[in-house]
């Protein structure tokens, strides 16, 4: 496997700004000085990125990777209706090495998830760790008859990783690419030119400050524990059920940890005491991050379904099922580094977050199929067709608008639930000619917690991620054809009219086949910027503000969807088939 990823972040410039009048502040403020060097307003965040090595066109990841696995597998008869499948993988991968070295950073002492100080190699890849995956399987007919089938299996199974996890790390070692991160600076006022703050010459040495992805040396690709166990029985009638069972426990999961990040040197006061950074957050100031590639090897899921089925007689189908599942981990990894850590969501320590729901985590899910076909006349035949589906739409997690700790992520701080009004600390605000008191935005946000079913039983703890589960959908889709045939000259021919009706409930009543989703954002707790007062009051206590919609401050938690799913659509077709 070859590659050559370019992933060039922030080489335009990124300008954060806590309001959009402080951007019109800053940036007529630069028409009238071109020239100047500090912003009459606070930036939230600057960040930039440049090209590090002299006449470089673009910031190339070379990666190249040997992947070499072997595979055996036997069956074994253990009875007439008993048969297991026995097998073993065996997989190790090969990385070249086409990392960058930045040897004044391997220097560096940072800090792994236990507090302890720790050194990385900036240009050492995974190392060519075998991967054992034995694996069992077996399928038993009870009574000899097929009327019962007990079915299933266990093993590890291994997968190849996103192979842009480890491509981060050869583009984030400070010499292929520098970057630059300021918070809360006025030192970088808005330039229209992008390579404004670039350096005017680079060297190809380490440069001036930079982002770190670096691996764990002993890093392993993903594996996971699955097991499964199936139960088909013939029933009465003609019924086919089937019980169905499905555990999954990670081996080697993926975690992130910020080894750059010092550890909290204040806590809030108040029933919110998570830990809190003063000053800055960085061990080594040049550096704006240090995230490290890591296994872990406590996600877990699990999922349990039913299923009955009628096959076709006398023109009629039917089958359903339910299913429910749940899956947990530390994290969704996503493709970058830095945005995996950054933006998951915590309610303390970033670089040991707790175990919670996965975005992927599919809750209940179950439908109803049917279909009836009679040819009514000779060469004729009419089909009405149904599909009904139920399910769990989506999980998200409630979270604050802004750094409330200053870990440096503004989206991955959980709120904490209060129990009453006495545990609120809403700081006072005016906006649009309108004053928003504390005592108004603390009885707008008790009763936000209030409707809401999650909030509501979870009063007197923190949020957690993922475990704001959407209100099922409901759904259902009609067809209706009909086909008129005929044999001529030895080939059968036919020709189709056919109406589709997707979301047919919603034909019969708009509110009917609608989704929700959380009102305007997952964020109805708002961080006061510094220039605002910042995230704690003179009590060293959190305070906050609450959103408002259009004027008015936020008491409902949730809305109907309105997108193309949500509404009902007809298409006709016309189809002509011989054989």
């Amino acid at each position: 496997y070859r590659s050559e990823n370019v992933f060039f972040s922030g080489s335009q410039s990124v300008y954060v700004y806590n309001s959009l009048e402080d951007f019109y502040t800053d940036a007529n403020d630069g028409l009238a000085n071109p020239n100047r060097t500090v912003s009459p307003v606070s930036l939230r965040r600057f960040q930039v990125t440049w090209n590090n090595i002299p006449g470089q066109e673009k910031p190339l990841q070379p990666l190249d990777v040997q992947y070499a696995g072997v595979y055996g597998q036997d069956d074994w008869a253990v009875a007439k209706n008993l048969k297991v499948v026995l097998g073993l993988r065996v997989d190790v991968p090969f990385f070249a090495k086409t990392g960058y070295q930045n040897a004044l950073a391997d220097a560096m002492t940072f800090r792994d998830q236990g507090g302890q100080a720790v050194h990385y190699q900036t240009a050492k890849l995974p190392d060519p760790n075998i991967l054992w995956s034995p694996r069992m399987g077996f399928n038993w007919d009870v009574a000899g008859d097929r009327s019962t089938q007990i079915r299933g299996g266990s093993g590890i199974f291994t997968g190849k990783p996103a192979y842009v996890w480890i491509s981060n790390q050869i583009g984030n070692t400070g010499v292929l690419t520098g970057s630059e991160q300021l918070d809360n600076t006025t030192l970088r006022p808005f330039n229209p030119n992008p390579d404004r703050y670039k350096p005017a010459t680079v060297t190809g040495a380490p440069a001036s400050s930079y982002a770190l992805a670096v691996t764990d040396p002993g890093f392993k690709f993903p594996q996971t524990w699955r097991t499964d166990v199936g139960i088909d029985r013939r029933l009465p009638w003609g019924v086919i059920g089937t019980a169905e069972f499905l555990y999954n426990r990670d081996v080697n999961g993926v975690r992130y940890i910020n080894a750059n990040l010092a550890a909290p040197n204040a806590s809030f006061a108040g029933p919110d005491g998570r830990p809190r950074w003063v000053g800055s957050n960085r061990i080594n100031s040049n550096v704006s991050s240090a995230v490290v590639l890591q296994n872990q090897n406590v996600g877990r899921s699990w999922n349990a379904a039913v299923s009955a089925s009628k096959t076709m007689s006398n023109g009629f189908l039917l089958k359903g099922a339910y299913s429910y599942g749940e899956a947990k981990n530390t994290v969704d990894p996503g493709s970058i580094a830095l945005g995996s850590w950054n933006n998951n969501e915590h309610p303390g320590d970033p670089n040991n977050p707790p175990l919670a729901y996965s975005s992927n985590s599919p809750g209940h899910r179950v439908f109803l199929a049917s279909a009836y076909s009679k040819e009514f006349i000779p060469h004729s035949a009419t089909t009405i067709s149904m599909f009904f589906e139920a399910r769990t739409i989506a999980n998200n997690s409630y979270t604050f608008s802004g750094d409330l700790n200053s870990d440096g992520g503004t989206s991955n701080d959980l709120i904490y639930v209060p129990r009453d009004a006495s545990e609120m600390n809403f700081q006072a605000y005016s906006a649009a000619g309108r004053t928003y008191t504390s005592a108004d935005q603390a009885q707008a946000w008790d009763a936000y917690i209030s409707a809401d079913p999650y909030l509501s039983k979870r009063r007197g703890q923190y949020a957690e991620r993922g475990a704001v589960f959407l209100p099922m959908v409901r759904r259902m889709d009609l067809s209706v054809g009909q086909d008129v045939f005929a044999s001529l000259a030895g080939a059968r021919h036919s020709f189709q009219v056919r109406l589709d009706i997707q979301n047919f409930g919603n034909l019969l009543n708009k509110n009917w086949g609608v989704s929700q989703r959380i009102v305007l954002s997952n964020q109805p707790l708002i961080v006061p910027s510094a220039a605002q007062g910042g995230a704690v009051d003179a009590k060293g206590q959190a305070q906050y503000r609450l959103r408002t919609i259009n004027g008015d401050l936020i008491t409902t938690p949730l809305e109907s969807t309105a997108s193309l799913s949500d509404t009902y659509r007809m298409q006709v077709s016309l189809r002509y088939r011989f054989r």
